[in-house]
């Protein structure tokens, strides 16, 4: 017998066969009875006190006390203990008097099977009842532990159910300025830090009380350390379980603090231009020319010029002197949309400059249109009077074109002129003329040395892994490629598809770039890969037959391959990406829409073309922490997503902020160095077919 079948049990009796009577139904029953007779009221005191009971079995007619007397006498030992109680005759008045007298049930004894299940009943209800407060009281025990050590901990923690600060220790109290507990618990937690962090904090929590956040990720915030003051810190959250449900720890991490030479501190501030406090000039080229000969891990470098239209008009309305305090406030809006990895300098009279790293240089134009609406919507206060701004940049990306500094200053310089003389308060890209010699002469080197990549088979596949927001995503994974050149290093798609692109080389690229993911999914056993499509690939009607071929020969189930096409070039090519993704569906093949704007709400395209997955814009991430716009558009596609049964992903999301946002706003998917940097994945891809090549060859 299981120890769960050992029943302790206690006869109220003066006669012996119905203990016996007991006993031997219960062991027929499968129980290992213990039975313990109580023949005299006298001594149930002692079978009380000494024996672990699990249920009272009372004959009401065969005992001096009754059922009432029985109740009280066991209440005062143990109150949870049932008792049931036996007689030969039972209507419902009599079950229901001795209920109201405190015994479980009144069953006729001669109904062996009904008196049974009732045993069983209630010793069911005991032991889970008995269970149930072991763990409340470990569960209170454990919040007590908690509690003291919280409390005796250096380290601010607070803890937060739904929203609203529950506790928090003196260390909390001290960072946040509140006299007593008070004045922080009962309260949102939101209401301690400054509004652009809330929509990160709002998706910590909800992350965290669906087990959705490690413990060992640092949300980065600016909380208000006085009246008018703020500051940064990180914070981590964590899932705990108390009695009365679950509770987000949240605990204040120390900043790793470097100590920095008081010398360094002061040469480096005689760098910086003292208004803009971005470096001067000479400093500013100084560090371009060391950042552009190391390449990126991933994208491209691009050199942005902003100037403000019609600055004279500003310096007439406030004076000469206080311009430059528009100036300075205006670098303040430029410093609010800078990544980490991007630096800027002023570079002459209004003109500031900016190093940026992006995915491409379509992303860089989208920030710097996303900065010049920021700037158009923006009010700079000069003491009693308020001025508006525009402003136009160039943008020009980093590439073997330009041979000199001299040359690419110049090409960017030349691109924000081109872009003021169209009007201005704009984003202006700079496009080489493919007429151009020294174009001429570069594409001649690239070309050239694609096609011998492409003959030598040095091409390499890189994956990129999606991850879960809101949908759990088990083997997804975003294909990029890597040119390996002659020396056996790396070489971004930034450096060689742009030429690619200009010379007609994508359609073979593509096919070598679907090829192989197709062969990663067979032999790594990925579930998804997402291949994008090049413009070329778009026009190209002899793909959708020569993907189901390729599909065919592997005995690949299409639907582990996802084609995706950028939203700019679906848009411009809406008959031709309506074409394709019909076709695809029809093969069950899924189609993504990649790079997907929300500045303003493009919802038709998701009509006509029904992607099974939309990617929002990666250049939209930096802004998404602070921008309540953007969160706002960024929900609302998320929503229209949802409601057309499409799936979300974020493109290069980069920190923990981005990603507690992103859940909040109830997007599926993120991918990103975050995420996971790029891998590549084979060394050796099986290469495309000797028609694609020769084709390659003799474009």
């Amino acid at each position: 017998m299981s120890e769960q079948n050992g029943i302790s049990i206690a006869v109220l009796s003066r006669r012996q066969d119905d203990v016996e009577l007991i006993n031997a139904t219960l062991r027929g029953a499968g129980y290992a009875a213990h039975c313990r007779w109580v023949a005299d009221p006298k001594q149930f005191d002692d079978v009380l006190a000494v024996e672990s009971l699990e249920i009272i079995v009372l004959f009401a007619k065969h005992y001096p006390d009754d059922i009432r007397q029985v109740v009280k006498h066991k209440d005062t030992f143990c109150p949870e203990l049932p008792i049931v109680a036996l007689q030969a005759r039972v209507d419902e008045s009599a079950m229901q008097a001795a209920m109201a007298y405190g015994a479980r049930d009144l069953v006729s004894s001669e109904l062996q099977s009904r008196w049974l299940a009732v045993i069983e009943r209630e010793l069911r209800a005991l032991r889970l009842e008995r269970a149930l407060n072991v763990t409340v009281t470990a569960a209170s025990e454990y919040k007590r532990q908690l509690y003291n050590y919280m409390q005796r901990s250096d380290k601010p923690i607070a803890y937060a159910q739904d929203g609203i600060v529950t506790s928090a220790n003196s260390a909390w109290l001290e960072v946040f300025g509140a006299a007593n507990a008070e004045q922080i618990v009962g309260l949102p937690l939101m209401d301690s830090f400054e509004v652009e962090s809330h929509a990160a904090i709002k998706g910590a929590l909800v992350a965290s009380v669906k087990n959705k956040w490690q413990n060992d990720e640092k949300l980065n915030v600016t909380y208000r350390s006085g009246k008018d003051d703020s500051a940064n810190l990180d914070l981590c959250f964590e899932l705990v379980e108390f009695e009365d449900g679950p509770h987000v720890q949240i605990q204040i991490v120390a900043p790793e603090v470097v100590a920095e030479e008081p010398t360094k501190l002061i040469h480096d501030a005689l760098q910086r231009d003292p208004t803009t406090l971005f470096y001067h000039r000479a400093q500013f080229l100084e560090r371009v020319e060391k950042r552009l000969k190391k390449k990126p891990t991933s994208g491209v470098q691009v050199l942005a010029c902003l100037r403000p239209d019609h600055f004279s008009t500003v310096q007439q309305d406030v004076g000469i002197i206080d311009s430059e305090e528009v100036l300075a406030q205006l670098a303040e809006q430029m410093r609010s949309r800078l990544h980490p990895h991007d630096f800027a300098g002023r570079f002459e009279g209004t003109a500031i400059m900016v190093l940026l790293e992006r995915g491409n240089e379509d992303d860089a134009q989208a920030w710097g249109q996303q900065l010049i609406d920021q700037i158009h919507d923006a009010e700079f206060k000069i003491g009693d009077k308020t001025v508006s701004l525009t402003c136009t940049i160039g943008i020009c990306a980093a590439s073997g074109v330009f041979t000199t500094l001299e040359d690419f200053v110049a090409a960017t310089m030349d691109a924000q002129r081109q872009g003021r003389e169209t009007g201005g308060n704009t984003s202006y890209l700079n496009e080489s003329d493919s007429s151009d010699s020294r174009l001429r002469r570069f594409d001649e080197v690239w070309t050239k040395r694609i096609r011998t990549a492409l003959m030598e088979n040095r091409f390499r596949l890189a994956q990129l892994p999606i991850a879960g927001l809101r949908s759990e995503a088990i083997g997804m994974f975003d294909m990029l490629v890597r040119m390996i050149d002659e020396q056996g290093q790396a070489v971004l798609p930034s450096e060689f598809l742009p030429a690619a692109e200009r010379n007609n080389m994508m359609k073979t690229i593509d096919r070598w770039i679907l090829t192989a993911a197709m062969d990663f999914c067979r032999e790594e056993g990925a579930e998804l890969v997402f291949v994008r499509l090049s413009r070329q690939s778009l026009q190209d009607s002899t793909l959708l037959v020569w993907v189901t071929q390729e599909l065919s020969k592997r005995q690949l189930p299409p639907r582990r391959l996802c084609v995706q096409v950028a939203e700019r070039d679906a848009a411009k090519h809406i008959k031709l990406a309506r074409s394709l993704a019909v076709g695809l569906r029809k093969v069950g093949i899924s189609f993504a829409l990649s790079h997907y704007g929300v500045g303003k709400t493009r919802l038709k395209i998701l009509d006509i073309l029904k992607p099974d997955f939309v990617k929002v814009d990666g250049e939209l991430m930096h802004a998404l922490i602070a921008d309540t716009a953007v969160q706002k558009n960024v929900q609302e596609l998320a929503a229209a997503c949802e409601q057309r049964t499409i799936l979300t992903i974020a493109e290069r999301v980069e920190n923990a902020n981005e990603m507690a946002v992103l859940f909040q706003l109830g997007v599926n998917f993120m991918q990103g160095h975050y995420v996971q940097e790029p891998e590549v994945v084979l060394a050796e891809i099986p290469r495309v077919t000797t028609n694609s090549l020769e084709a390659a060859a003799n474009s």
